[in-house]
C-alpha cells in the first residue's frame, strides 16, 4: 500500500481465507452450549449468476463431485436462484454431520476460486435452529473472510432478531473471526438452505 493510498483513506482488500470455515465445528459447540442452537444440516454457497460454458462446466463438476458423495444420506446438492438473481448451491446432510457439511461448502467455494470464478463468489452459510424453532445462521463473506450471525423473525415480512444477532455475535468471539462493521451484515432473506 502506497502513501497516496494511506492519503485518501484507501484499505487493502483483505484476502479470502476459506480455511476459516473449518472453524465452524467448533463454534457450533460453543453456540450449542451458550445459546441451545444447534446445526440443521443446511448449507449453501451464494455466488452471482454467470453465464458462459466455462462456468456451467465448474457447476456441473461441483455438482457432480459432492452428489458422489455415498455417504450424504440426505438431498443431492442442488441449484437455487433467488429473486434477486443470485445462484445458491445447497446442501443439506444430517444435522449431525456439520464437518462434512463444511467439506461440502469449502470444496464449493474452492473449486469456483481455482476456476476463476473467485470474484463472483458472495457468501456461504450454515443453518442452525434452537429448541423453540428459532432459525440462525452463520453466514461466512468471502470478500471479508469474516462470520457473521443472521436471525430472521418468523412471520410475515422480512424482520430479523438484532439482539440474538448480537448476543451470538459475543458468544463466538473467540471461536470466529466475526465481521466487526454491523452494515456489512447483509440479510440472506429466503436463502435456500436456512
Amino acid at each position: 500500500m502506497g502513501f497516496l493510498d494511506i492519503l485518501l483513506g484507501r484499505t487493502k482488500p483483505v484476502a479470502p481465507d476459506l480455511d476459516q470455515l473449518f472453524a465452524l465445528p467448533s463454534a457450533a459447540v460453543t453456540l450449542e452450549a451458550a445459546a441451545g442452537f444447534t446445526p440443521t444440516g443446511g448449507g449453501a454457497v451464494c455466488f452471482a449468476t454467470v453465464e458462459g460454458a466455462a462456468f456451467e462446466q465448474t457447476h456441473r463438476e461441483v455438482q457432480a463431485l459432492l452428489d458422489a458423495d455415498t455417504d450424504r444420506g440426505g438431498d443431492p446438492v442442488e441449484l437455487h436462484q433467488d429473486g434477486y438473481g443470485y445462484s445458491w448451491l445447497v446442501s443439506q446432510r444430517p444435522s449431525d454431520q456439520l464437518p462434512q457439511l463444511v467439506n461440502d461448502l469449502h470444496a464449493v467455494n474452492s473449486s469456483m476460486e481455482v476456476n476463476g470464478f473467485g470474484p463472483q463468489l458472495l457468501c456461504s452459510l450454515a443453518a442452525f435452529e434452537d429448541e423453540r424453532g428459532r432459525r440462525l445462521a452463520l453466514v461466512y463473506l468471502y470478500k471479508r473472510g469474516t462470520f457473521y450471525p443472521f436471525a430472521p423473525l418468523p412471520g410475515p415480512g422480512e424482520r430479523r432478531d438484532s439482539a440474538l444477532e448480537l448476543q451470538v455475535k459475543a458468544v463466538l468471539a473467540n471461536d470466529l473471526r466475526i465481521e466487526q462493521d454491523l452494515s456489512r451484515w447483509f440479510p440472506v432473506w429466503g436463502a435456500p438452505g436456512l
